[in-house]
Formats: C-alpha cells, structure tokens, sequence
C-alpha cells in the first residue's frame, strides 16, 4: 500500500480542524497529531526545525529530533556550547516547526527554554549507542576543524579512554526543554483555504484562538 493511499484511508484527517473537536489541551493535541503521523508511515515524524537568535538578533535554523513531549513541553539534545547552546544561553527563547508534508499539516512551538536536569539528560544519554556517546565527547560542535581527520582523531582518543567502560554524560551535552506559550496547529485544505488554530497561554490556561489562513 502506498503512503498516499495508507493516509487517505486514515479517518478524519480531511475533514479539517474544529474548535468544538480539537482537544482543549495543546500538547494533547500534539500527541494526538504525533501519533497520526506515526501511523500514517510519516518518515521521521519528530523533525522539527529549531529557530534560535543570534546575538546580533538574526535568526538562526536547524533540523533536529524532538526526544521527549510532556506536560512540561518539548525537549531535545544537543551540545551546550555548540551554536544553537551558545545562542540560547544569551537568548533563551526558541521556535519549533514540524512538518508532516504527506498529511499536509505543520504544528508551530513558541516558547521560553531551560535545560533539564542532569538525572534526565544522563538518562538519555545512556540509551544511546556507543559511538554516539563518543561522539558527544569528541565533537567541539560548530567550531571550524582542520579537516576531516582532526576530528576522526578526537573520536579516536575518546574511544581509547573510554575503553571497556561507558562513555559518562559529558557537562557540555544534554537537554532543554521548550516550555510552550504559543502552539499553532495548520491543516491544509483545498484552494490554500487552511485551517489554523492557535492556543495561547494566558494566567488562567490556554485560550483557542483561530488565524485567518
């Protein structure tokens, strides 16, 4: 069966959004839209473009994977002083994009970041295969090397110290958390007709706001 044809036979996904169906919980509704794309074969349903602020106050972008969705918001792993670290630490605010392209969908993420605990990152990081953890402690992520074989070296001697015991989480790598004010759901609809619904965060919980396409 052809993607196409697996998501056509998927309920509910041409009939566009409603405010009187839609969950009254954003992140919900996200996993809702999570698991969907899961279902419909989407490759790679968690990457998400992640938007950062220079200190010059331009924009800057990147493909990433989301790791983690919960009550709190959105997480995802990188090196703490790579470029996106460097720029969160002086700006900590960020954007998420997700883009499910075969079910014509897009959910936006704005929001206040922090990083989560070490008990938490050490925990992911322990999931992942060995040459990854080697990696994390070989990379000085974003800054200019030499060439190819200046950083096949680092990997190199990381993996010698590390020896016949576990890579430990190393202090420049782990999570942040994007804590969500704003989250836009967009379905597409014929004749570029969209649907857009947005919730915002206010003192009292989310209000549902709906965004001319």
């Amino acid at each position: 069966m052809s993607i196409i044809t697996k998501v056509l036979s998927l309920p509910g996904l041409i009939r566009g959004l409603n405010e009187t169906t839609i969950d009254p919980d954003p992140i919900v509704q996200f996993k809702k839209w999570y698991r969907f794309a899961q279902r419909a074969g989407c490759y790679w349903p968690n990457s998400m473009a992640v938007a950062t602020v220079t200190p010059e106050g331009r924009p800057a972008v990147r493909l990433m994977l989301l790791k983690t969705v919960d009550a709190r918001g959105f997480v995802f792993y990188t090196h703490y002083n790579g470029r996106k670290g460097l720029e969160l630490e002086k700006t900590p605010y960020a954007a998420l994009s997700f883009h499910w392209n075969e079910l014509i969908r897009q959910v936006r993420v704005e929001g206040r970041v922090e990083k989560v605990s070490w008990e938490e990152s050490n925990a992911y990081f322990q999931s992942r295969l060995r040459g990854s953890r080697i990696g994390a402690w070989a990379s000085k992520q974003s800054k200019v090397l030499s060439s190819r074989q200046e950083f096949e070296q680092a990997l190199r001697d990381y993996e010698q110290k590390f020896q016949g015991q576990e890579a430990p989480l190393p202090p420049h790598w782990g999570g942040y958390l994007v804590i969500p004010d704003r989250i836009e759901f967009w379905q597409g609809r014929p004749y570029r007709l969209h649907d857009r619904l947005c919730y915002l965060r206010k003192e009292t919980g989310w209000m549902l706001v709906r965004l001319a396409p």
